[in-house]
């Protein structure tokens, strides 16, 4: 099994925190990973991305032309990385900010989730990005849930782990918006 993802939004919005937890969600399971971070200039709301890959065997390369996934935190991310995924693929929306007509595949499976008004609805709107990560890990099958939010740790630092349980509520809730937001 070898599945590659491409996390896209803009700075801030957590995208990079996720492509590492994923990557260190891979790598407790005994996978080969690869996580490549690219962020544009700018400190905050500027594009950031990243590529990961898990595999069960060893990976060539962290580039990747056609992912099999794509989580889209934003319009632009949408328009840029949506005619990337390979047919069959699946594509994550975040619908609290792309409209979900802007979606134009239809040889994908996509999944529309309100990441930012459901973490908005648990009191704190920085958890979409870990809304959407548990939709992916639910969606792809990739890894498992108990080794995503056991990679919490991993990239929390010890002075934010107080938000650990928030964060896994929110993995949590993402993970069960699959089976509500197939498009």
């Amino acid at each position: 099994m070898k599945n590659s993802v491409i996390m896209a939004g803009f700075g801030g919005q957590g995208i990079l925190l996720i492509g590492n937890m994923l990557a260190y969600a891979g790598l407790a399971e005994g996978k080969h990973v690869t996580y490549m971070p690219a962020y544009g200039v700018e400190m905050r709301g500027g594009t950031a991305n990243c590529t990961v890959v898990v595999s069960d065997e060893p990976i060539g390369s962290p580039i990747v032309g056609k992912p099999d996934a794509v989580i889209v935190m934003n319009l632009p991310s949408l328009k840029k990385f949506e005619s990337w995924i390979k047919p069959g693929g699946i594509l994550l929306v975040n619908t609290s900010l792309v409209p979900p007509d802007q979606q134009t595949r239809e040889d994908i499976t996509a999944y529309s989730i309100p990441a930012n008004d459901l973490a908005t609805g648990m009191g704190n709107a920085r958890l979409a990005n870990m809304i959407l990560i548990g939709a992916y890990a639910e969606a792809a099958g990739v890894v498992s849930q108990d080794s995503l939010i056991n990679s919490l740790s991993k990239v929390i630092s010890e002075r934010n782990a107080r938000f650990i349980p928030q964060n896994i509520k929110a993995i949590k809730l993402g993970a069960g918006q699959v089976h509500l937001a197939n498009a």
